[in-house]
């Protein structure tokens, strides 16, 4: 059974959406829980499924209104019962500003502070066990709970449900190709969440840091390997995970794509080429040729400039070199890979003819430009941020590499090597950036630096040809 098939059968049914739908509406709201759990994103993702399945509109909506009951709930009665524990189980003791967070914005709207707090992503899910510790009436609180999940379970699950109903329409899929698409769906959204997942856990802060440091203290050889890795005090954990993990995987992925390749193409690249051959309308190849301008050797460097002059200018020459260093380096592996591959294109157009399709070059320096941006510019934010810079790096090249597909000139199993290869640069420039303490690179303008990266990046598109 291929993974394919796998997803098919693991496809909810209707009952078994509508608890999924619950439970995410629950675990959004849930103390401890919901301020680590991406609700706005899953919460659209399960709406849309009961779209596109037809779902009964009333019962997604009274779903996700009981879910979100029940996670109010379970949070007040958690700080009701729990005052004096609460504040030292994880991740209250290791991180004291959620609590801090939550207790100002209480203070600050009393009573409406539970209905309020339902909308207000930051302190979402600890309004309620704040309320709890500070002993409000739950008679006040239940009303509040009520009221609140009655105007978010529309608000927060529409939008994902319209789209669900209408994207076919808009997209005129072709029936065979349903089932494709949302499998396709289905294995972003995970990737996605789980690369999340792992980042957040892998920080010094994180439980898969503490389980490991505990295992390296146990041994002297790990112990002292484990206090040489980092100048800072703190072992780049999660850099080392991504390296190890993105090296094996493009490791094994390039072993099956190049053997099965004597062969043809692999399965999921017939299937995945004739299902964006049935969503190629004009608009979407429209904006997939802008993509596939902006992610060429012209588009890198006008999206960067900016931003190179501007560390230039700053006298941060060690950030500068750094993803410098990252951009040729991923440059150099993909002209080594395609020289070494010679796979050929799905279909190549003139300025691709001497070119070959493994591993894709945009996909991958997708990967690198985008993510080291998220990695320098997470390092200057509060962790409460974090999290949303990433999922942007990961929205901007899943585009980039889809891009390639709309446009015929990549099979699917290129992008996913290009993206692992990226991966791999992205985790050398990592590690090598935290071999030792280094000052924060803010102040930045910020506004400034994006605005001009997207008027050299369009007026790439308008003048220039692809190369």
């Amino acid at each position: 059974m291929n993974l394919a098939q796998l997803l098919y059968q693991l496809t909810p049914s209707p009952g078994l959406l509508l608890l999924i739908i619950a439970g995410i509406a629950m675990l959004e709201s849930l103390a401890l829980v919901g301020v680590l759990v991406p609700g706005v994103l899953l919460i659209t993702a399960a709406a849309s499924m009961a779209g596109h399945q037809e779902l009964a509109l009333p019962a997604t909506l009274f779903a996700a209104f009981l879910g979100a009951i029940v996670g109010d709930g379970a949070s007040f009665v958690l700080g009701y019962t729990q005052r004096e524990r609460v504040t030292r189980r994880w991740p209250l003791s290791r991180h004291p500003e959620f609590l801090a967070r939550g207790a100002r914005f209480f203070q600050r709207y009393g009573v409406l502070s539970v209905f309020l707090g339902r909308f207000v992503g930051p302190v979402r899910p600890m309004v309620p066990l704040i309320a709890g510790m500070l002993r409000m009436s739950p008679r006040t609180f239940t009303w509040a709970n009520l009221a609140s999940a009655a105007l978010w379970s529309p608000a927060y699950v529409l939008p994902g449900y319209l789209l669900g109903r209408t994207w076919e329409q808009l997209l005129e899929v072709p029936p065979a190709l349903k089932k494709p698409l949302a499998v396709m769906v289905v294995m972003l959204l995970v990737l996605a969440v789980t690369f999340s997942w792992l980042r957040h856990h892998a920080g010094r802060r994180g439980r898969v840091y503490r389980l490991t440091a505990g295992l390296a203290r146990r041994h002297p050889l790990l112990r002292t390997l484990w206090l040489r890795q980092s100048g800072s005090g703190e072992v780049p954990l999660a850099s080392l995970m991504l390296l190890i993990l993105a090296l094996g995987g493009v490791s094994g992925w390039t072993l099956l794509v190049m053997q099965d390749d004597l062969h043809g193409p692999l399965p999921m690249d017939l299937q995945a080429k004739a299902l964006f051959e049935g969503l190629a309308f004009p608009a979407l190849t429209l904006v997939s040729e802008g993509l596939a301008r902006i992610g060429d050797l012209l588009g890198v460097v006008a999206l960067s400039l900016p931003w190179g002059v501007w560390l230039v200018w700053r006298r941060r020459l060690d950030a500068f070199w750094h993803i410098t260093g990252g951009l040729v380096g991923i440059a150099l592996l993909n002209t080594l890979g395609k020289a070494l591959f010679t796979r050929p294109r799905p279909d190549a157009p003139s300025h691709l003819a001497d070119s070959f399709s493994y591993p894709s070059a945009h996909a991958s320096s997708a990967v690198v430009l985008f993510g080291l941006a998220a990695a320098f510019a997470a390092r200057e934010l509060a962790p409460a941020w974090r999290h949303w810079v990433y999922w942007g790096a990961i929205l901007a090249s899943t585009l980039m590499a889809l891009s390639r597909l709309v446009i015929g000139v990549h099979w699917f199993s290129d992008l996913i090597g290009g993206a692992l290869l990226g991966l791999v640069a992205c985790a050398l420039v990592q590690l090598s950036w935290q071999t030792r303490e280094r000052p924060p690179l803010a102040p930045c303008p910020w506004p400034w630096l994006v605005t001009a990266s997207l008027t050299l990046a369009t007026a790439r598109i308008a003048w220039l040809p692809p190369v």
